[in-house]
């Protein structure tokens, strides 16, 4: 083995070592670049270790997709804006700066089913974690199911707190699947911990009017409700009040620091 190879081999190490993949990947290109080119030490030296902090943030990028848990992989430049009546494409380009994530603002997009609600919400989800922020994707109803199974088996109080670490927590299809009080109260209380904290993304094919209907609740109990504590546990007489009061007050919660509220219409007949 000439020395020149025993080098290599003992730099690769050393890398695993350190854990500096990308230093591993590019130091032996780089040197032989630098040997013809005349490159000062200095200089090949902060080229590998430019690489090396490269490798660590798409590392960190990439971790952070997996830990988001998208369904699937969508993208601002994927969407037709064509085809979709009533959604400004600046404002979503504006959102795509992701400065309403360190706001701590919320983002709703509200209309039909087939309008691009969700592949707009996984974009966006997408490019907070190209920035560093870390997302999480829940489907509404899953997202109200793990809260209940971690409540009857003790561990709610950990699982709030993992959610609340989450600096953009995207809900998908609130609305699509209705929620008895107990779960419309355990997803009131993750959206409550997080105003003026971190952000909420959330779809919905319901106009605000209609919110009630997830939480089991009803729109005269509602506006008579709407100045009642979110808090407050009533007793099983008023069990219907108080699914009204959580959805009234799920609706502040985000209506009081929204970025953008996205009314998506569609085409007639699509």
């Amino acid at each position: 083995m000439s020395r020149e190879t025993l080098v290599s081999e003992l730099i690769r190490a050393q890398a695993r070592g350190l854990k500096m993949p990308g230093l591993a990947r590019v130091f032996e290109g780089l040197a032989r670049q630098a040997r013809e080119e005349k490159w000062a030490f200095e200089d090949y030296l902060q080229e590998v270790l430019a690489a090396e902090q490269t490798s660590r943030a798409e590392s960190a990028i990439k971790q952070r997709l997996h830990d988001a848990r998208f369904p699937e992989m969508k993208t601002l430049d994927g969407f037709d804006f064509r085809e979709a009546e009533g959604i400004d494409a600046k404002v979503v380009a504006d959102l795509g700066r992701c400065d309403w994530v360190k706001d701590a603002k919320n983002v709703l997009f509200v209309g039909p089913i087939g309008t691009g609600k969700t592949h707009l919400a996984i974009a966006l989800g997408i490019e907070a974690a190209r920035k560093r922020h870390h997302v999480a994707f829940w489907r509404a109803a899953d997202l109200v199911r793990t809260l209940v199974e971690a409540r009857d088996q003790r561990e709610l109080s950990r699982l709030q707190r993992r959610l609340l670490r989450v600096e953009v927590l995207i809900l998908d299809e609130l609305g699509f699947v209705p929620f008895d009080r107990t779960g419309g109260e355990l997803l009131f209380n993750v959206i409550a911990d997080r105003y003026e904290r971190k952000s909420v993304m959330l779809t919905s094919n319901l106009s605000f009017s209609e919110w009630p209907k997830v939480f089991a609740g009803d729109e005269k109990l509602t506006t008579a409700c709407s100045t009642a504590s979110p808090t407050a546990r009533p007793s099983s007489r008023r069990r219907g009040r108080a699914s009204a009061c959580v959805a009234a007050a799920t609706r502040r919660a985000l209506r009081q620091r929204t970025e953008s509220a996205i009314t998506a219409i569609p085409r007639e007949g699509r």
